[in-house]
């Protein structure tokens, strides 16, 4: 039975994904350390043997692989050569051909497999698109399959922003493969609360999207908070650990009604709407979806986040794009970026 393969590698974790003939995903692996720190080569090992051990444990054989597809975090050329990519060292991953990398490494155990490359927000969206409109079957999610989808901007809010788009059914990359960067789109200075939270460099700029609406911000932005006088007798103020490690409990504070974690989350949903106003003003979307850490926020807080976002769209949209339904979360979650890479290696 030919199988395809699909790979997303983080700054943490790496996961696989693989599917059948008939478009089914057969197998979503449990994350595995991707160790960026020990540079490419035990990441490439552990991929081909975890890629083996997935077509065993189906019951194939690794030679009925037919295509594999990595995804990694960007900026990267359309052939996989990482440029200085976030969250994976410069010394030992600047200008590293990942994708040749890997297709080496499965020819040197006498596997002839073509490996190709996509950007890990490119192959979010690709992921939730196909889930949505059922170009690939997936059991683990209960999303309606609406085959008149025919395009979506995605954003993954994280440690940073990522975001791909998808238009006629096929995902958009770009003449050089960057396409999807909104987490570098600037931002007017009515976005952030205080002039503080606009300094937060971003590549090379303040006041982005990605300084507003990611861990990052959320970790600069509570530090700020946490020396203000209305939040001086805060519980956090005394509670052990760095800034971020607090910033990554928030979602559980707010979840309490904690009222800093939910000013800080309303002020990135905020943020956030208006960075989709832009962004749907040069696409002009079927739908647009958030996905990453926010999708896992307790339903009433979710519920709270989305509403902040969507009144912040329309309260900046001109008439005719003020007609957006609503946004919707990631259906896939975590796993849209390998479905995504899966997606690629089928396509």
């Amino acid at each position: 039975m030919p199988y395809y393969v699909g790979i997303d590698v983080g700054g943490t974790t790496s996961t696989i994904a693989v599917g059948d003939a008939d478009r089914r995903i057969v197998h979503v692996s449990d994350q595995f350390a991707t160790n960026a720190s020990e540079g490419p080569a035990p990441l490439v090992e552990a991929i081909v043997d975890a890629v083996h051990a997935a077509i065993e444990g189906l019951g194939g054989t690794a030679d009925e692989v037919r295509t594999a597809t990595i995804a990694t975090p960007g900026p990267a050329t359309l052939d996989g050569v990482l440029l200085k990519t976030p969250n994976l060292q410069a010394e030992y991953w600047d200008r590293f051909n990942i994708r040749l990398a890997l297709e080496e490494s499965f020819a040197s155990r006498s596997l002839n497999l073509p490996v190709r490359y996509i950007g890990d927000g490119q192959a979010a969206a690709l992921g939730e698109f196909s889930v949505r409109s059922g170009s690939l079957k997936y059991n683990a999610t209960t999303v309606d399959v609406d085959d008149r989808l025919h395009s979506l901007f995605m954003v993954i809010v994280g440690t940073g922003l990522g975001g791909g788009e998808v238009r006629d059914g096929r995902v958009v990359r770009g003449m050089e493969g960057r396409a999807g960067h909104a987490g570098h789109l600037l931002l007017p200075e009515f976005a952030f609360r205080y002039e503080h939270d606009r300094q937060l460099k971003v590549g090379n700029a303040l006041s982005t999207v990605e300084s507003a609406v990611s861990l990052t911000a959320l970790t600069h932005q509570l530090g700020y908070r946490l020396e203000l006088n209305q939040w001086r007798d805060h519980p956090l103020n005394t509670q052990p650990g760095t800034v971020r490690d607090k910033a990554k409990g928030l979602r559980e504070l707010a979840a309490t009604g904690d009222p800093l974690a939910q000013e800080l989350f309303d002020d990135q949903a905020r943020a956030l709407g208006i960075a989709l106003l832009g962004v749907n003003y040069l696409g002009d979307y079927d739908l647009i979806v958030i996905g990453g850490g926010v999708s896992e926020l307790a339903p009433p807080v979710r519920d709270r986040y989305r509403q902040r976002a969507e009144d912040a769209y329309r309260g900046y949209a001109l008439d005719g794009f003020r007609n957006l339904d609503h946004f919707e979360f990631s259906a896939c979650g975590d796993a849209a970026p390998v479905i995504g890479a899966l997606a690629q290696a089928y396509d």
